[in-house]
């Protein structure tokens, strides 16, 4: 990388996010790969997906034939399989106006399935049983009813990500998933760090929205689901 244009955390955030403060929620191989707890987060990541040794440590932590998913810009090697594609977008917030959500709740492991059941009903992205562990969830409740929700996933040095923007159909139009990311926002920046986001990029009302609040553009990374290397057998045959 050349000094006019640096690397940023932001160009691998799963690593950075495992090799710092989700360290307790990773599991690693060798020096190149490293993913979250199959309970956090679906995503792994390689030192360098350019580097054979990283896809050979991450061949060896996921196990033959199993699927994971990576994000960035990256080719899998020979002997893996692409299962899935994802076109996404990486929106940086820097610019965005924080302000905190007095009406906003603090979600917390108490509130698993009924965060479960909105984000299997919107589809904002994975939520997994402990991803409310990797950082701050706030919720909007209307007579005690879960209707909207936000929160942080991952954690490169200097960022944090928003993630499971999410409203009930009965209540949107309402501003509530622009508030809720505001506020998430404003935790990010009161403890020092920037607010990024990831999209899939064919969400465009969603991306609209982030863009209308102050997100812009980085980048147009890929999320990729693989299919490890199946284990290799030696021929059996009978002798007689």
């Amino acid at each position: 990388m050349s000094a006019e244009n640096p690397a940023s955390p932001l160009d691998n955030p799963v690593w950075g996010s495992l090799n710092g403060a989700h360290r307790a929620f990773a599991e690693y191989a060798g020096s190149g790969a490293a993913r979250y707890l199959l309970s956090a987060n679906p995503f792994a990541a390689l030192a360098d997906p350019e580097d054979p040794a990283a896809w050979a440590d991450l061949a060896a932590l996921v196990g033959p034939g199993q699927e994971v998913w990576l994000t960035g810009l990256l080719t899998p090697p020979a002997g893996w399989e692409t299962v899935a594609v994802v076109p996404g977008v990486q929106l940086d917030g820097r610019a965005v106006r924080v302000e905190h959500a007095p009406d906003a709740v603090r979600l917390g492991p108490a509130d698993v399935e009924e965060m479960t059941a909105l984000v299997k009903l919107t589809e904002p992205g994975p939520f997994l049983p402990r991803t409310v562990e990797l950082g701050t969830y706030l919720g909007i409740r209307h007579e005690g009813r879960l209707v909207a929700m936000a929160g942080e996933r991952m954690r490169p040095p200097g960022w944090t990500e928003i993630s499971a923007v999410c409203t009930h159909p009965d209540f949107r139009g309402r501003g509530l998933a622009a508030r809720l990311v505001r506020a998430v926002a404003a935790g990010i920046r009161d403890r020092g760090d920037l607010p990024f986001l990831h999209a899939a990029a064919a969400n465009t009302g969603a991306v609209r929205l982030y863009e209308s609040m102050g997100f812009v553009l980085r980048r147009e990374p890929v999320f990729i689901g693989v299919r490890s290397p199946k284990a290799q057998r030696d021929d059996l045959r009978n002798t007689l």
